[in-house]
């Protein structure tokens, strides 16, 4: 467990990570695969609800993803990985898909979604999460 000097970075904190698209990834219009996509928002979310939970967690369900501009290959994505509401033993974490054209900076939303994960024991069931000690906007680094 963190001490007061060592506060958990996991609470309160995105989770952030770039990647590049490469042809592997692309379906045949040379745009990111959406099973692609979906498992990379996946990955996010599992590791924004590790982080919270400090627990196994489990992906329960992904709900409304919005594919709202193709990602070409050899452009950058950024996820950003948000819980946004946690429950007894589960959490919704909100996941940004944003792509970068390298060479002109263009940035736009490509992909958001929702995802309901769940905190689970060494057997699989559902466990209590822990209450949040710092509240979102309080600073953890102070």
């Amino acid at each position: 467990m963190p001490t007061s000097k060592d506060q958990d970075i996991g609470v309160g904190i995105p989770t952030r990570f770039v990647e590049m698209i490469f042809p592997e990834q692309a379906n045949h219009y040379g745009t990111l695969f959406g099973g692609h996509a979906l498992s990379l928002m996946g990955k996010a979310a599992f590791i924004a609800a590790t982080r919270r939970a400090r627990c196994a967690v489990v992906m329960a369900t992904s709900d409304k993803i919005e594919f709202h501009e193709p990602v070409r290959v050899g452009e950058l994505v950024e996820l950003t990985a948000t819980v946004e509401r946690v429950g007894r033993s589960s959490m919704t974490v909100v996941v940004d898909v944003i792509a970068e054209a390298l060479v002109t900076g263009r940035r736009c939303l490509a992909v958001r979604g929702s995802f309901e994960m769940v905190a689970v024991d060494a057997a699989g069931r559902p466990t209590a999460i822990t209450p949040d000690p710092f509240s979102p906007q309080e600073d953890v680094f102070s």
